[in-house]
């Protein structure tokens, strides 16, 4: 217990600057959480939906929102230790988590694009969990390095600009939404969280990716890059999904209309 309250203190204290201010700069720029809200917080194993975890169970501690939460892991087909080391953050971290089982990596090991269809199957099974319990958003861990990663992703192979946004709301589940709290935090200080209180998560314990880690790797890596030539690339990437200049636009799409 007393290393369960050493976590928390350092979300508040340690990493006030990286990580706690940033998450509820987040909630509140974009009204991610709001009074009377049940939310869907979507474990994966991995360090980002366990900080997420914490900063939602701080923020109904010591906020001034009220609202309620649930812990919830869809196990996809996870091998024995992937699950056993889950099991062990989860008591270390005092986290309650709902657990349920949807095969999925046996479903997309043939697919030729396994992690496109793992995304959009385990988004279905997560908003019907959530729905179950009676809650009206989910919340995955996603974090200002998987936005960047988005955006590049979508302009060097896809040929369009496009973000991933803090809040969705769905379109097959009725009066459901997805938020992602940790939008601003860099994935670096995740790291540096998890390295201070010595915790350590499953990465991707994905066997079907395992063999071709995809594009986001790259993507890291020319992130890297960017930064090295120019402090800042990143935030700046970041910036302009704030300052985007129709004027200087050819074509755009409102609502899967095209304008131009």
């Amino acid at each position: 217990m007393e290393k369960t309250l050493e976590i928390e203190r350092s979300i508040i204290k340690r990493f006030r600057k990286e990580i706690w201010r940033l998450f509820i700069k987040a909630v509140n720029e974009f009204e991610l959480i709001k009074e009377g809200d049940k939310i869907a917080v979507c474990i994966s194993g991995g360090k980002d939906s366990f900080l997420l975890a914490k900063c939602i169970e701080e923020l109904k501690r010591h906020g001034k929102i009220n609202f309620d939460y649930e812990c919830i892991l869809m196990d996809p087909g996870y091998q024995k230790e992937h699950i056993k080391l889950i099991k062990e953050n989860a008591k270390t971290l005092n986290i309650n988590i709902k657990y349920f089982n949807y095969d999925i990596f046996s479903q997309i090991k043939d697919a030729s694009s396994p992690c496109y269809l793992c995304a959009r199957k385990r988004r279905g099974a997560l908003y019907a969990k959530a729905k179950s319990l009676g809650c009206n958003k989910i919340a995955l861990g996603h974090h200002f390095n998987d936005v960047i990663e988005t955006i590049l992703m979508s302009l060097i192979y896809n040929g369009e600009f496009k973000t991933m946004m803090p809040k969705l709301k769905s379109t097959n589940f009725e009066g459901m939404e997805l938020i992602r709290p940790l939008y601003f935090i860099k994935e670096k200080d995740i790291i540096s969280f998890s390295r201070y209180n010595k915790l350590e998560f499953i990465d991707c314990a994905c066997l079907v990716t395992k063999k071709n880690e995809g594009k986001r790797k790259e993507m890291k890596e020319l992130i890297k890059i960017l930064n090295s030539y120019y402090e800042g690339a990143d935030k700046n990437i970041m910036n302009g999904t704030y300052n985007v200049n129709l004027n200087t636009i050819i074509s755009y799409m409102k609502e899967g209309e095209k304008d131009e």
